[in-house]
């Protein structure tokens, strides 16, 4: 198990390397516009002066609350939606297709439908990622309730066990492992679509920011906000990964 999980590490770190060495190169040999594939110095030197300035805290903030908001109502309706379709074989046979075949549409096209019911503040942006990543959470919640073994259900009834604790003590714990995956995906969805929101249309955020710089021919410093992105991506998904494998090996 150790060897296997260094090996992947190894992997991981070598095409990160590579990676970096190619960007480098390119960017240092001239074979690339700096326009277009500033120095990673350069990125650097920005990410550095972008940290010292209180617009950065502030975009972070704002981007952040967003996805929170809307993580949360996805978070609360996905499962809630999903738990009460699974108690009703009619309504899974009905309405889970219709839910299966409306993710399936990319929910950008609706974008400007967002924005124009809720402004081009961060109320569109926290109505289209909440929409992004309902689906998912309430598929997953779907699928993990769905699978549930009657005989143990009936052996905790058979015992005297009521609604509340075959949910807590059968239903839940049979289904925890899917319903993780189901909301780590929703996450990482309504991060990438509200931050994806952000840079199509927004007065603020950590999207908006990346815009500018790139409307204003600042490539340092939009490499910069991106490089934060990705950063901050990364960290969350081993966090939540992480949390995931411990949850699963119980």
């Amino acid at each position: 198990m150790e060897g296997s999980s260094f090996a992947a590490r190894s992997v991981q770190l070598s095409f990160v390397a590579i990676v970096a060495g190619a960007w480098y190169l390119a960017s240092e040999t001239g074979s690339v516009s700096r326009l277009f594939l500033p120095p990673p110095r350069e990125v650097i030197a920005a990410i550095e002066r972008l940290v010292a300035t209180q617009a950065f805290w502030s975009a972070v903030t704002v981007t952040l609350t967003t996805i929170t908001k809307a993580f949360v109502i996805a978070l609360v309706a996905g499962v809630l939606t999903g738990y009460v379709l699974t108690r009703s074989k009619l309504a899974m046979r009905v309405i889970e297709p219709v839910l299966s075949g409306l993710f399936t549409i990319p929910i950008t096209l609706f974008l400007p439908m967002f924005i124009l019911f809720f402004g081009i503040g961060a109320g569109s942006k926290v109505a289209y990622g909440a929409t992004y990543a309902f689906f998912p959470i309430a598929l997953n919640t779907i699928a993990a309730f769905s699978k549930a073994e009657e005989r143990y259900l009936r052996a905790a009834r058979s015992m005297g066990a009521g609604a509340w604790d075959c949910f807590r003590h059968v239903l839940l714990p049979g289904a925890m492992p899917v319903l993780i995956t189901g909301m780590r995906i929703g996450f990482f969805i309504c991060f990438a679509s509200v931050l994806g929101g952000e840079t199509i249309s927004s007065v603020a955020g950590v999207g908006r920011n990346i815009a500018l710089a790139a409307e204003l021919m600042e490539p340092a410093r939009m490499y910069a906000w991106i490089m934060f992105v990705i950063l901050t991506s990364v960290t969350l998904n081993m966090v939540v990964y992480s949390v995931e494998n411990r949850i699963r090996s119980r």
